[in-house]
């Protein structure tokens, strides 16, 4: 079977069950710490999908994964699922595609931040000027420092970018003077 599809099909009855008992945002807050160690450590993926090792053994290390003894009932029986299926090897995927599924239900568009100091304040005043952009969606911004961009900031939400760094603002310069000098030779 293909792997996005039994991926999709299990995000989506993991969304409507969270839904349903209306804890699908505590749900989100969970998964989205799971997909983070999944990146993060790389032996979590092999010992969740190792035939050796027993089932309340896989359970306990997604439960701490994913926030620890606070984790929701319907998380963990979710998870009880999928290793009584046997779909292990799927669970990641499987991560994926509730964030995105939760995020197309709730209306929350993603975008990266760099800045070449941390702004908070930039940080707030963008995700609101950026949500009205967007239909009033929701702005979640990957914040990161970068000092190569002198000042200023770089943002990408929505398949646009808007580059306001000092050093690209430098480069432009550079090239029309550039272009300039070529003209005068």
């Amino acid at each position: 079977m293909n792997t996005g599809v039994v991926s999709r099909r299990y995000a989506k009855a993991l969304l409507a069950y969270a839904k349903a008992a209306k804890k699908e945002d505590k749900v989100y807050k969970e998964v989205k710490s799971l997909a983070e160690y999944f990146d993060r450590v790389a032996g979590l993926r092999h010992a969740v999908e190792n035939p050796v090792l027993d089932v309340q053994t896989k359970l306990n290390l997604l439960r701490e994964a994913s926030g620890g003894a606070n984790v929701s009932n319907e998380l963990i029986r979710f998870f009880s699922l999928v290793l009584e299926g046997k779909r292990e090897k799927f669970l990641q995927f499987m991560t994926w595609s509730y964030i995105d599924l939760y995020r197309e239900d709730k209306n929350i568009l993603i975008g990266k931040l760099i800045t070449a100091v941390p702004s908070p304040r930039l940080e707030d005043y963008l995700k609101k000027s950026l949500s009205k952009d967007n239909d009033n969606a929701t702005i979640e911004l990957d914040a990161k420092v970068d000092p190569n961009l002198i000042g200023g900031y770089i943002v990408e939400v929505a398949g646009r970018r808007l580059d306001a760094s000092v050093a690209n603002q430098l480069k432009r310069v550079e090239q029309q003077f550039i272009a300039k000098n070529r003209r005068i030779i």
